[in-house]
């Protein structure tokens, strides 16, 4: 089994996992989140938007953070959501809310 780093309950009430695994491919792919763990976690408990996505029990959430190194200023957490449970697929910096 995968490691863990984080489980946490989202605005949803399901609970949602952060995988090592996961948070390799997030690192590799969108360095630039890879300081915001905290923030990621809050964007799924406390999220500005949840909005679905084109693939089938796939969600975005969305929170603002104005003090990010980069213009683009929403932190963008995608998650699976699969028998009640939800799993982080990536995280990446996004502009607006889509």
């Amino acid at each position: 089994m995968n490691g863990i780093i984080f489980d946490v309950i989202d605005k949803t009430g399901r609970k949602v996992r952060l995988t090592k695994k996961q948070w390799s491919h997030i690192n590799r792919k969108h360095p630039l989140v890879a300081s915001y763990i905290e923030e990621i976690k809050d964007a799924l408990i406390k999220p500005d938007a949840i909005t679905d996505s084109d693939q089938e029990d796939v969600y975005f959430y969305y929170k603002y953070y104005k003090f990010l190194k980069s213009p683009y200023k929403h932190i963008l957490v995608m998650v699976k959501h699969l028998n009640g449970e939800g799993f982080i697929i990536t995280v990446y910096l996004e502009k607006n809310i889509k």
